[in-house]
Parts: C-alpha cells; sequence; structure tokens
C-alpha cells in the first residue's frame, strides 16, 4: 500500500447520511489520504431537508482540497488514466447498486465505477438503502461475489420499523479501505443494529 493513498470518493443520493459522510471525509483527510470527491447528479443538484446541494458539495470540495466530478464525461477518463488505488461509492444508494450490478452508466458516479473496476482496483461500497432485504438483496449477493469489490460492513439500522432498511457503518470506511487494497473484504461483514 502506497504512504498516500489516492482514493475516489463517490457520493449518491441518500441524504440522510451526509452528515457521517462529512465526518469520514475529514477522517480520511487527518489520515492523509488524497481523495477525489465524484457526486452524482442528485446528489450535486437536489436540495433536499437535510442540505442546501451546492452548499454540502462546496464542504467536500473544503475538506478534500479537490473540485468534484459532477459529470459522467469527467468521470470517463478514470479508466485509461487509472488515478484512484481505490475508488469507494459512499453512501451507495439501492438504485446506484441495482444499476451498478446490471452494468448502466447513467451518472458520473456509475461511470467512474465502471471506469475504475476496468482497472482491477478494489471498489468498496458502503450501502445505504431502504430495499436491501427487498428488490435490491439479489443484487447486494452479485456483487458480494464479485471480483475487486468489497462492502464496508452493514446490518438492519431498524429492523422493527424497516425491515428491509440496510446501512453501513460509515466509521468502518477507513478499515474497508485499508483491508481492500490488501486484497480482503473486512470482517465480520454483518453487523448488529447496535454496531451501526
Amino acid at each position: 500500500m502506497k504512504e498516500t493513498p489516492s482514493i475516489g470518493f463517490a457520493i449518491t443520493g441518500s441524504f440522510c447520511t451526509f452528515a457521517k459522510t462529512i465526518t469520514v471525509l475529514e477522517r480520511l483527510a487527518k489520515l492523509h489520504y488524497s481523495v477525489q470527491p465524484i457526486f452524482s447528479d442528485h446528489a450535486s443538484h437536489m436540495d433536499n431537508r437535510f442540505t442546501q446541494a451546492s452548499a454540502f458539495c462546496k464542504k467536500v470540495e473544503e475538506i478534500t482540497q479537490k473540485k468534484g466530478i459532477y459529470t459522467i464525461p469527467e468521470a470517463e477518463p478514470i479508466g485509461p488514466k487509472s488515478p484512484f488505488d481505490a475508488l469507494v461509492i459512499a453512501p451507495c444508494t439501492g438504485n446506484t447498486l441495482s444499476k451498478l450490478t446490471n452494468g448502466i452508466t447513467d451518472s458520473p458516479v456509475l461511470m467512474a465505477a465502471k471506469a475504475h473496476l476496468r482497472n482491477e482496483k478494489p471498489l468498496i461500497i458502503s450501502i445505504s438503502t431502504n430495499d436491501g432485504l427487498g428488490m435490491n438483496f439479489k443484487n447486494i449477493g452479485l456483487l458480494y461475489n464479485t471480483k475487486h469489490v468489497y462492502f464496508v460492513p452493514f446490518g438492519q439500522d431498524d429492523y422493527q420499523k424497516k425491515k428491509n432498511s440496510l446501512i453501513a457503518n460509515v466509521t468502518l470506511i477507513p478499515d474497508t479501505i485499508e483491508a481492500a487494497l490488501e486484497g480482503r473484504q473486512l470482517q465480520p461483514v454483518l453487523c448488529s443494529p447496535n454496531h451501526l
């Protein structure tokens, strides 16, 4: 592993996890990771009850000290240039998860993931989806068995009110990156609700 790994950090529209995403990015900055932010269209343009999109993107760029990737054409060169040691999708919504599984590249994040995987380097998924144990359960299984794909340990965040909902323990993103760079899936993958 390099002393200062270069990480692509792709953010999709699970707005309720954005505060945790900021905390993770601040931690990666303290660990001296070189982090390139990549935004889905929803993350970069859709204001929501948690934050204004422009303010969120500005904060991410301040932490990473890099201008974000906002378009599919900006993400496409990730393939031939191979700038990242690993690429993280955090949060990774069910929508992004299902499209990734089926090879659809209709957003900057999905293009970045496709371009990065062609270089056979780690793709790390930090899921945040209300249908992880529903329609997306099969997609998680398929990606879990895909070469170069690693998961941030996850579990049911509210098994009484949202029985199909799954969310990653984002505090484990740095550890998952470290393990993935060594070709290992961080274990255990499944967390109890008390450890999310």
